[in-house]
């Protein structure tokens, strides 16, 4: 069965009479060109069921988009409100009818039948440590290897959530985040002034390494940080010993290779520059992984679960993608053809 690759475009807040595609695009990994499947929305999540490339689920500011013929063709599923944008997916691993959706403002959806119909479960009451031009939203979830039950969800400008119940109730496990920001290097604040704390708070992307399942890798804006007590605790990992940028947009765990993980790290949400780092040894050593130069902020990688050397990345602007077929020892440029907004996300299956 031939391999694809999936891209979510949506506006930029700081941009707003730029116009260009939005959406979802389509494209085979190894011929073909660029199909323009979904046009109706913003779609800043873009996500290939892990048991069943077929489906293929868009998450949108106008809820969620499904497709059950490989992203050929999409109808919209059953959410319970039309105003919901939704960011992240996930699927439980102990049974993959099960999924979860996060949405902004901060709500949890629930689907038992694959995606086809939602229900709200959780709209999680949090304390409002920052303030920022849009309302907080859950950017990824993680299941915890092994214990079904926990998930974790990293939420931007408002941290980390944690359920052990799966899904019933959640907790914020942000505290430490903010403690953390008492240190110069970690201080941060853009879009208001209310607390230094903000960059800490802007979490993006969250994993966990199956070899090592109680740590939790969060990336945020200040870089890469890791919890081994369920985010009662975090702990800088210092990526700026092996990387001259440190905002952290996505990282991700190869599907395939338990150890290796790739981290995407740009200089800024809207910056020209950035790399792709790999570790193989769950987070402790990272080195570059990718030979492009690209000119936008990284803002997704996309990992074939089914080969492991097949690796691509979606930059910001001009819908820029490189991805490569063989480990990393050449990359090739797919970009998205014509004028398109930014990319949010890549998916591969």
């Amino acid at each position: 069965m031939d391999t694809h690759l999936f891209v979510g475009l949506a506006g930029y807040l700081g941009r707003p009479e730029e116009e260009g595609a939005v959406g979802v695009f389509r494209k085979s990994i190894t011929e073909g060109t660029w199909q323009h499947v979904l046009d109706c929305n913003n779609a800043h999540v873009v996500y290939v069921h892990p048991n069943s490339a077929n489906y293929i689920f868009a998450g949108t500011d106008d809820g969620i988009w499904r497709s059950t013929d490989k992203g050929l063709t999409f109808e919209k599923a059953n959410v319970p409100r039309d105003d919901v944008g939704i960011w992240s997916f996930l699927t439980l691993e102990d049974n993959p009818d099960v999924m979860f959706a996060g949405g902004s403002p901060i709500e949890i959806f629930k689907s038992a039948d694959r995606g086809k119909n939602w229900a709200s479960v959780a709209a999680p009451v949090l304390e409002e440590r920052c303030s920022g031009p849009f309302p907080p939203r859950v950017m990824r979830m993680v299941q915890k290897p092994g214990k079904p039950d926990e998930i974790f969800a990293a939420m931007e400008i408002a941290g980390v959530l944690k359920t052990v119940n799966g899904g019933e109730t959640w907790q914020d496990v942000s505290d430490d985040l903010v403690r953390l920001s008492s240190r110069p290097h970690l201080q941060s604040s853009i879009v208001q002034k209310e607390t230094l704390a903000e960059g800490m708070l802007d979490a993006h992307a969250i994993t966990i390494c199956p070899r090592q399942p109680d740590e939790i890798f969060l990336a945020v804006r200040m870089g890469v940080f890791k919890s081994s007590n369920g985010g009662s605790t975090w702990k800088d990992i210092e990526i700026g010993r092996f990387s001259p940028t440190t905002y952290g947009r996505d990282i991700k765990v190869s599907p395939s290779d338990p150890n290796t993980m790739y981290v995407a790290l740009s200089v800024a949400a809207a910056s020209h520059g950035g790399g792709i780092y790999r570790s193989t040894d769950c987070g402790k050593s990272w080195s570059r992984f990718d030979k492009v130069k690209v000119n936008g902020t990284i803002m997704s990688i996309a990992l074939n679960a089914s080969n492991s050397d097949q690796v691509f990345i979606g930059a910001r602007y001009n819908g820029e993608i490189f991805g490569t077929l063989n480990g990393g020892g050449s990359w090739q440029e797919m970009s998205l053809p014509g004028k398109v907004k930014d990319i949010y996300s890549l998916a591969c299956g």
